[in-house]
Order: structure tokens, then sequence, then C-alpha cells
């Protein structure tokens, strides 16, 4: 009985060592074997591994690809038009063992502060060199392989390997947002007035073409008129000529009717004449002058 409750607890203590001495490593991630501080052990294949129990401790490190996203950046480019860039990148810890010198206790928080001063004074000095038109163009990917290559180096000391580096959006500071609002405005409202203007131009030649045709047209048929009534004329002409040719005194008695039909109209019945005057021979007599 004495003996059996020796036993219990010693073995206890066995399987308790032992499931302390066992660890398992993810996929997802990378693990140090620590003891007293100081890295002995690197396991970087999923599986299961073993430690000293209570002499020696695992730390672990995401193996992923990482995301970090930088706080909105104020740069100058070359031609002084200050610009507020939003950028992202992604990285993951390559040198698990240079990442724990690195950065210590701090882990992977204080590598991304530090990752992000290095990005942040990358992005500044890359989108310093350039114009402010290179930088809100849309082919920007030279200017981001330069942040992102310039950025390697420097993250190689932390153990970490930056892969992409991305600009997602390029604005201007908000007090600067107005006065490009009215210079754009400016721009549109010249570029409007300069259609308007060459549309007005345009308007004119048009009128004034028309007004060409019209003249054309009116004076044309005014000229076929002139003719049309010049010939209808001659032709009355003719045919009076040749009416008084053949009975003068239908003639006669035309040119009578009329200079009545004229001369007797409504508001115009009053008439002076002397009393042996011809003007009224056709009506006094059946015959006209030929009777009397």
């Amino acid at each position: 009985m004495g003996k059996s409750a020796f036993l219990l607890p010693a073995l206890a203590v066995v399987i308790l060592g032992a499931l302390a001495s066992i660890f398992i490593v993810d996929e997802r991630e990378k693990a140090l074997v620590l003891q007293f501080g100081q890295i002995v052990r690197v396991k970087e294949d999923p599986g299961l591994s073993f430690k000293i129990p209570l002499i020696q401790e695992v730390v672990r490190y995401d193996d992923r690809i990482l995301s970090r996203d930088l706080e909105p950046l104020e740069v100058t480019p070359s031609d002084d038009r200050r610009l507020v860039v939003d950028a992202f990148a992604r990285y993951r810890i390559a040198d698990v063992e240079q990442f724990r010198r690195a950065v210590g206790t701090g882990g992977e928080e204080t590598a991304a502060r530090r990752l992000d001063s290095i990005l942040r004074a990358e992005t500044r000095a890359v989108l310093g060199s350039v114009s402010s038109n290179d930088i809100l163009s849309t082919d920007r990917a030279a200017l981001m392989l330069r942040i992102r290559n310039g950025a390697i180096a420097e993250a190689t000391g932390l153990g970490l390997q930056v892969i992409d580096v991305r600009l997602k959006r390029t604005d201007l500071p908000p007090e600067n947002l107005n006065a490009t609002y009215e210079r754009m405005k400016a721009e549109r409202d010249r570029e409007a007035a300069d259609e308007r203007a060459r549309g007005n131009e345009a308007a004119q030649r048009i009128r004034a073409q028309a007004d060409r045709t019209v003249i054309e047209l009116v004076s044309d048929a005014e000229r076929q008129s002139q003719i049309a009534r010049g010939e209808a004329d001659a032709l009355r002409n003719s045919i009076f000529a040749e009416s008084f040719g053949a009975d003068p005194e239908f003639f006669e008695f035309y040119r009578s009717m009329t200079a009545y039909q004229r001369s007797l109209r409504p508001g115009n019945s009053t008439m002076v004449l002397s009393p042996d005057s011809e003007f009224f021979n056709y009506l006094k007599s059946d015959q006209g002058a030929a009777g009397q």
C-alpha cells in the first residue's frame, strides 16, 4: 500500500514531464526553442518536437504572408505639390533567428512598427524624387517597385522579407482641395469658353453661307420673274398691237373701259371735266366716238 502511494505520484510527474517536453509546430508557424533566453534550436518544419521541461521554452512566430497598412503619409514631390499617400505592404518572417535577435521579446508588433518606419522613409524618399503627375498617374508600378526594393535591404536586418508594396490612394491635403477645385473649375470654364467661341464662329460661318445662299436664290428668282414679266409684257403688247392693227375701234373701246374702271372707284366718284371732254364718249352713245 505504501509503495503504491509512492509510485503513483512519481508516475504522474513522469507523465507530466513527458508531456511538457513535447510540442507541436503547425504548418503556419515557425518555432524557436530558447534556453535561458538564448536560441538553442529552430523548428521550421511542421510536426512533433521535444524540449527540456522547465529549462527550455518555445516561442512561436507566424510563417504566413502578413499585411501592414501604413498610416496616411504626407509627401512632397519634386514640384512641391503636397500629397497624402495611403499604402500597404505584404511581408513575411524569413529568418526567425535574425527576427528574434532584432526585436527581442517585442515580437511581431514591434517588428511591424519598425517596418512602418522603414516603409515611410522609403516612400518619402522615392516619391520626393518624382513629380506629382508621376505619382497621380495610373502607371505607378515602377514607383512601388522602387519603394519595395529600397525597403528590402533594411527589412532584412529584422529578419523580414518584403514581398510587395502598394499605393492604395493618393490625394491632395484637405487644405489644398478647394484651391485645386477652383483651378480645375477655371480650366473647365476656359475650355467651355473656347468651345463656345468655336461654336459661335462656326455658327456665323453657317449663317453667312445661308444668307449668301438666300441672296443668290432670291436674286435668281427675281431675275427669272423679271424675265417672265418682260416676256409677258412683250406678249401682251404684241397682242395689243395686233388687236389695235386688226380693229382700231375695239382697241379704243378697251382703253376707254380700262380708264373708266381705274377712275370710277369707291370714294373717287367726283370728277371735274370740261363739257366737251371726250372721256365719256362711250357712255354717251352706244357707238362711241364714231357716233358723234
